[in-house]
């Protein structure tokens, strides 16, 4: 059992002055295994408090001594990484193909800022005007809980390479994943206050922090309804604000696709991190004429998906996060079966003998248009539709035709016109033929999927203020 009763602030593992607890659950079997005490919103006072002090002091310090600091942490993170793997397979089910890349991930995000670092023009002379970027301040970093470390590891390397202190509130659901993390900076040795972790419930540390007058930024990483309301408390002080927020990913399958490869990518790339991904491709396009045998194809591949806990060899759908995840995406599932849409695959309730869990049959609806709400509305689960297209041009408007604008695919094997077709969606990201991931470049989405960017250059202009002196 983990009890977790300390939380982070000021270079030292202390009580929260909050009493509330919450409970934490392995979705692979629903045992409670574990509890974590919840910091309120003196708690974020506290933090923020340590955070300013420290500010004028990492403010202060020069880019290599910062690679320096940035370095120790990826060094420090790697170190925890079996101990970050069992956390993620204990607390959230991760399936092992998600945890092999998030794992490592953590730690890398140290790295590929410190690259950043070494070329970035903190100075910079346009015209007769010299221009030095700055830190924001002190900053406050919200994650989620569907890659929780990861998050962290990330707005923290950012926060670091600006030279400026930070409080997390991470997700009270991934406490454990917290933990270690936590562990793991602390090893690093920051000078105290640089970073604070504060666990709690949104509604209480996290609407302090989005309030609080000494917080010059917010980083948040979630739903786009949460999302906006930080926006909205954020307002009233002129906080600068990063939200990544929600997704309904279109794929795109052009009709010179090659489905032997295609079919597999749109199912890995839908079904990603279990569903609960805000990237995942969860609208299939399909030119019409190709819409039988693409669905045939689709049909056969989702029936050898195998769903389970990552503890058994070759599963690639874990659980839902929790009962109340489960719940929402069979609520999903009894929707598209009520506006119409077909099953492919999947269907409401466990998959075959799996009787604990929460886990989720992989379903795929044909007969979708674009506007159910199965097609317009993020699931955060394993649920496609596939929707048909008669060409290119229409099969640009329905991607385009979404509240979302995070991540969209284009499948084909002519790249001058899959990149032709990549011009014109709107999105912050678009992946041709599972390219894989690019640590450097920005991330974020239009619309109603955020605000702003993350990573690389892009991410460390977001933790930065332009200064122009004249003479």
């Amino acid at each position: 059992m983990h009890i977790i009763d300390r939380t982070y602030i000021d270079g030292d593992f202390v009580v929260p002055q909050g009493r509330d607890r919450a409970a934490l659950f392995n979705p692979s079997t629903e045992e409670k295994i574990g509890e974590v005490r919840l910091g309120d919103a003196a708690d974020a006072g506290r933090a923020v408090a340590a955070a300013r002090r420290a500010f004028p002091a990492m403010a202060a310090t020069t880019p290599a001594q910062r690679i320096a600091m940035l370095r120790r942490l990826r060094d420090a993170v790697a170190a925890r990484a079996p101990a970050l793997a069992a956390a993620m397979a204990a607390e959230y089910g991760a399936p092992a193909r998600f945890a092999e890349f998030a794992v490592p991930y953590a730690a890398q995000a140290f790295e590929d800022m410190a690259r950043t670092v070494e070329t970035y023009p903190f100075r910079r002379t346009i015209g007769r005007a010299e221009i030095s970027m700055e830190p924001l301040g002190v900053v406050a970093a919200i994650t989620p809980w569907n890659s929780n470390a990861g998050f962290i590891c990330a707005k923290l390397a950012a926060a670091i390479a600006a030279g400026a202190t930070i409080v997390i509130k991470p997700s009270e659901m991934s406490a454990i994943q917290t933990q270690v993390v936590a562990e793991a900076l602390h090893e690093a040795g920051l000078p105290r206050g640089v970073c604070n972790i504060v666990n709690g419930a949104g509604q209480v540390v996290g609407e302090a922090l989005s309030r609080h007058p000494d917080i010059a930024k917010i980083t948040f990483t979630g739903s786009t309804a949460t999302g906006r309301a930080i926006l909205a408390a954020a307002a009233a002080t002129f906080k600068r604000v990063t939200l990544e927020l929600g997704g309904k990913g279109p794929q795109i399958l052009l009709d010179d696709a090659d489905l032997d490869r295609a079919v597999p990518t749109m199912l890995m790339s839908g079904f990603a991190n279990s569903g609960q991904a805000c990237i995942a491709g969860t609208r299939l396009l399909v030119p019409a004429h190709l819409m039988d045998e693409v669905s045939g194809r689709l049909r056969v591949a989702a029936a050898a998906v195998k769903v389970g806990p990552p503890s058994e060899a070759g599963s690639m759908i874990g659980p839902m996060v929790s009962a109340r995840q489960w719940d929402r995406v069979q609520s999903y599932i009894r929707l598209g079966l009520d506006e119409g849409a077909t099953l492919l695959a999947g269907g409401e309730g466990r998959p075959a003998g799996r009787d604990r869990g929460w886990f989720v049959r992989p379903t795929i609806f044909a007969g979708v248009t674009n506007a159910m709400r199965i097609a317009r509305e993020e699931i955060f689960g394993p649920v496609l539709c596939v929707i048909p297209y008669r060409d290119e041009t229409e099969a640009v408007a329905i991607a385009n035709d979404s509240d979302y604008g995070l991540q969209s695919y284009v499948l084909s094997t002519d790249m001058a016109r899959a990149n032709r077709v990549a011009s014109r969606l709107q999105a912050g990201r678009v992946v041709i033929n599972g390219a894989p991931h690019e640590p450097l470049a920005p991330f974020g989405g239009f619309k109603h999927s955020g605000i702003g960017r993350e990573f690389g250059a892009f991410g460390l202009d977001a933790m930065l203020e332009p200064k122009a002196v004249l003479a």
